[in-house]
């Protein structure tokens, strides 16, 4: 019989009266005393004071056991052993003497473990039935419920408890911090720590050098924050993303510090100049001023001297800091997935170096998952797909367009408190197409500032001019500006230091390198002293190697005992003067397939005398290699004077590589063939869609003013690659200019038209009605209102606009059908797209922000795409309409990791099913989920959901399928299983793998195989 059944029987007004008997009555206090108070104290039948005796005991025990026997209900045991039953239930009553405890420890112990104390202490007696045994433990624990009920209640015991309570929790608490006191927490020495460290990182790179600014007691670092200038990064993606047209790409234009917002692995390429390094400082700042990752700055250049590059404890050591982590810290802020890891310039090392720097860093990123990653370089110093296959995303920094330029023009002056040169030089900018042409990065734009300001207006109009003007601004001026007179007693002329920086410069450029150890580039003054006339002659290699550090501008310390040059760009130039001056072609020619190479080798031809640059074009092209002839055809911008028949020679050979055939051809012949290259590129006639698309990317890439009569031929092309092209190199060219001569005239029905500027903005409306506008960055809202043709706009997307709240005002647009929100951060609520006529919605969020609300309320949609998570534990019909007649639905970047697709069912008028680039995971029920849709017949999928495919049921009414990034045949037989009916098969391979035609025919024997050419 259970306690409680009993407890049906022995009604509690009944037993607790019986049960208090038992106990003398308690005395006000907390019954402190030195010796606790035993249960032996309290029992009213033990002690002086007894008021029951074992015969009392034993009446209160028959007493219980009688009410029970006489309960209405079935005997709970045989009539014969009543009185063995009460017998034995009083021993147990009375050994509550006996027991060595006191009342809170009674209660701690609880009714069961006390009632099973007190059964050890009067076991029932042999023969007793198993009716009877029951009976008797569930009476005991049931007594043993109300004994405990009447400790709780009483005054003592509460006050009792109180204090012991306080006196365990003291005497933790003292343990505790005894123990912390000895041997400090992880994560509370961690804590200290970071405390120090993050401060040192803002410290060390919330700076920013502006070159030229140095002059006239101005300081030469300024504010990262003051100085920094947002340039733009692009990349390709697949309009299947956003869930249309997925036959082909676009270019996707980002803030570069946004490089990592919704991608943690990231190679960001850029030229000489570009900012790359600039933008690891600013991330690295950031990062630490909004306290969501501890970054690590690790510049290639600094680990490769130390030989072994270093593991997670020795990241701190291997770039000189001087602070001392707690052991383990990095390693433990990798496993919690804090970690923004850095990595600068992996053009600066040797090519051999290269592969045991991927090899280190995607160990890494396999040992340690979920942090953010981003490596530098240079555009041509690895391969397009060297980490595609990793996961890594490529972004290009691309120029500066015309309104950053202007920003960084108008910035510069504010900070060398110049304005009276400003106006002047934004004038020259926009009138003078040589150079214009120049200022496409922060370095040559801040040159051309400085230059500009110091001659006082009159400015070089070729790269090797502007060079030499920086050099002599640099190394002559610099000090007798600033009327420092002989600084360290060194008078050494601007030849003479020219001379020296051009030997350190050769020797790294040799060695493959751009650091070298202070002994090193002291060895190589001291060399080169006793051909050096000069009244300093009397100082030391050490001494003059110093006071060039110190003062020529152009070398510096990055870490201690090492030296390299403020900017790749001046080893570069005072390198290439070096080798021609030793008469060394034939180490040019040598080295003409090495990307480190290429500005030494164009740099080379400038400084080189007229038969030396044609020898050296000639050696180029006898290589016979399309890229060296690029080269050579690069070479031609730095040639004042060639002879006729070499330059006949270089563009007979370039033009046979015109018309470009890709992208990548299209972005060689750019970078190397500059302006010229534009005299080559033919018009419309004649040329494939596929070609003209990559002459018209040509064109744009080159930028200059140049390009726009090209651009112009192609504006009635019909091809939409074409148009598009058009529509992207907007911003290369003036707003109003531009409109009016090309984009006018190009067919944008079909064609989202980007407005970024506001220049372009202002010139929205003299484009006629446009249906399809895109609005990137944060335009005012009536602004942006203002500019639609409100009666033709069908399809809007808006483009990382913080200012806009409210989407009341789309109602007032009749026609329109498609609207992409892609991370506004001010729109929370959707509601008020439920009084338009939106039949297509795509939203896209920042992973870190809040999911907006009312899309539900949205049941006009037949197409929707969500690239962002959705909140923990909300299903898609919690949080899509599900009273849509949905026929397309695309999920990317966790929209389905929290809860899947368990629910998708609630469509059953899907026909296109896309899950695009880390949806989040599927399991079996997902599969069965999406099997069970009765009109799905297009799926489109991303390989990383293919490692669970093994789980899903045959899907015979999938018609349709294309798969991305595909790494195996493996997949592929996958695939066929999975897919019996599959009629039509697009395939895309991974960067780095090729599909083989054996690989498929066999696998899909009925399907048309489309396989998407490598980009």
């Amino acid at each position: 019989m259970e306690p409680a059944v009993l407890g049906s029987r022995l009604a509690s007004g009944l037993v607790g009266p019986l049960v208090r008997k038992l106990f003398v009555q308690d005395a006000p206090g907390a019954g402190m005393v030195d010796k606790p108070i035993r249960l032996s104290d309290l029992v009213s039948f033990r002690g002086e004071k007894r008021t029951l005796g074992e015969k009392e005991v034993r009446k209160l025990a028959a007493k219980l056991v009688t009410e029970a026997v006489a309960s209405p209900g079935e005997r709970p045991f045989p009539p014969d052993e009543e009185a063995a039953v009460t017998d034995t239930l009083a021993l147990r009553l009375l050994a509550l003497g006996d027991l060595e405890m006191d009342d809170v420890q009674a209660v701690r112990l609880g009714s069961h473990e006390l009632a099973q104390k007190l059964h050890r202490r009067a076991t029932p007696p042999d023969g007793l039935s198993g009716d009877a045994c029951v009976f008797l433990d569930s009476a005991t624990q049931w007594a043993c419920l109300h004994i405990l009920e009447f400790f709780t209640r009483r005054s003592t015991f509460v006050a009792r408890t109180l204090v012991e309570h306080s006196r365990v929790h003291s005497e933790l608490i003292a343990r505790v911090n005894e123990l912390l006191a000895r041997t400090p927490r992880p994560d509370a020495r961690d804590t200290a720590f970071e405390r120090r460290y993050l401060p040192y990182i803002v410290e060390q790179h919330n700076h920013i050098t502006i070159y030229g600014i140095d002059l006239r007691d101005s300081p030469d670092r300024w504010p990262l924050e003051v100085a920094y200038l947002s340039l733009e990064a692009t990349r390709d993606e697949e309009r299947a993303a956003s869930g249309s047209r997925p036959d082909s790409t676009f270019s996707v234009h980002l803030p570069a510090e946004e490089a990592l917002l919704d991608h943690d692995c990231v190679l960001l390429r850029g030229d000489a100049g570009s900012g790359k390094t600039t933008l690891v400082q600013w991330l690295a700042v950031t990062a630490v001023r909004n306290g969501d990752r501890v970054p690590y700055v690790l510049p290639l250049r600094t680990l490769i001297r130390a030989g072994a590059l270093p593991t997670p404890e020795r990241f701190l050591a291997a770039v000189s800091c001087p602070l001392a982590p707690p052991d383990g810290w990095v390693e433990r802020v990798l496993t919690a997935k804090r970690a923004l890891v850095l990595v600068d310039g992996l053009d600066e090392i040797p090519d051999a170096d290269r592969h045991r720097t991927r090899a280190w860093l995607l160990g890494l990123i396999h040992a340690f998952p979920g942090n953010q990653w981003l490596l530098t370089s240079r555009p041509t110093a690895v391969r397009p797909d060297w980490l595609a296959a990793e996961g890594f995303r490529e972004l290009v920094l691309a120029p500066m367009r015309r309104s950053e330029v202007t920003t960084f023009v108008r910035r510069w002056h504010a900070a060398a408190q110049a304005p009276e040169y400003q106006g002047p030089l934004l004038d020259a900018l926009r009138t003078k197409r040589d150079l214009a042409r120049l200022a496409t990065n922060p370095l040559m734009c801040g040159l051309i500032c400085a230059l500009h300001r110091e001659r006082r207006g009159y400015l070089p109009i070729s790269r090797q001019e502007l060079y030499d003007a920086a050099l002599s601004m640099l190394l002559a001026r610099r000090d007798r500006e600033r009327g420092m007179g002989v600084p360290d007693g060194i008078d050494l002329g601007q030849a003479a230091r020219s001379e020296l920086l051009r030997r350190i410069a050769y020797a790294l450029i040799l060695s493959s390198r751009t650091e070298m150890e202070q002994e090193a580039a002291e060895a190589v003054v001291e060399r080169a002293l006793p051909s050096i006339a000069t009244p300093s002659s009397r100082h030391d290699a050490t001494a003059i190697f110093r006071h060039l550090l110190l003062r020529s501008g152009l070398l510096r310390e990055p870490a201690p005992n090492i030296v390299d040059f403020v900017h790749r760009t001046f080893q570069d130039y005072l390198g290439a003067l070096a080798a021609v001056e030793e008469g060394h072609i034939d180490v040019l020619v040598s080295r003409a397939h090495d990307p480190q190479w290429e500005d030494v080798i164009r740099m080379a031809v400038a400084h080189a005398r007229p038969h030396e640059r044609a020898g050296l074009i000639r050696k180029l092209l006898s290589l016979a290699h399309t890229r060296t002839d690029l080269l050579a055809l690069a070479c031609l911008e730095h040639a004042t004077s060639l002879d006729p028949q070499v330059r006949k020679e270089v563009e007979e050979r370039t033009a046979l590589l015109i018309p470009p055939q890709t992208k990548a051809e299209s972005r060689v012949l750019a970078e190397a063939g500059g302006p010229l290259i534009l005299e080559l590129l033919p018009g419309p006639e004649g040329l494939s869609a596929a070609e003209a698309a990559e002459v018209t990317r040509t064109a744009a890439l080159v930028g200059t003013d140049g390009a726009l009569p090209v651009l112009k031929s192609f504006r009635s092309h019909p091809d939409l690659a074409v148009r598009a092209q058009l529509v992207a190199a907007w911003g290369q060219f003036d707003a109003a200019e531009y409109a009016d001569e090309v984009l006018a005239h190009v067919d944008a029905s079909d064609l989202f038209l980007t407005v970024r500027e506001d220049a372009q903005l202002r010139a929205l409306a003299r484009l006629g009605p446009r249906p399809w506008v895109r609005f990137n960055g944060p335009h005012d809202p009536a602004a942006l209102l203002s500019a639609l043709d409100r009666e033709v706009l069908s399809h809007l997307v808006v483009y990382d606009n913080a200012r806009l709240t409210d989407l009341a005002f789309l109602a007032s647009l009749p026609e329109l059908s498609y609207l992409h929100l892609h991370r506004c951060p001010g729109i929370t609520d959707l509601s008020p797209l439920a009084a338009t006529g939106l039949s297509e919605l795509h939203l896209c969020w920042d992973r870190r922000g809040a999911p907006m609300i009312g899309l539900d309320r949205c049941t006009g949609l037949s197409r929707l795409g969500i690239d962002g998570e959705l909140s923990w534990g909300v299903t898609l019909s919690e949080f899509l309409p599900t009273a849509a007649p949905l026929e397309f639905l695309f999920l990317s970047q966790g929209a389905v990791e929290s809860r899947g697709l368990q629910d998708i069912g609630r469509w059953p008028t899907l026909r296109t099913l896309s899950l695009g680039p880390e949806p989040g995971r599927l399991w079996r029920r997902d599969w069965e989920a999406i099997a069970e849709l009765p009109r799905l017949s297009r799926l489109f999928l991303h390989a990383s959901l293919l490692d669970r495919i093994d789980d899903a049921p045959q899907m015979p009414g999938i018609e349709v399928l294309r798969v991305t990034q595909l790494m195996g045949r493996e997949q592929l037989h996958r695939l066929a299983r999975c897919f019996p009916g599959v009629r039509q098969v697009t395939l895309a391979a991974a960067p780095d793998r090729f599909l083989d035609d054996e690989w498929y025919a066999d696998v899909f024997p009925d399907a048309e195989i489309v396989v998407e050419p490598r980009s």
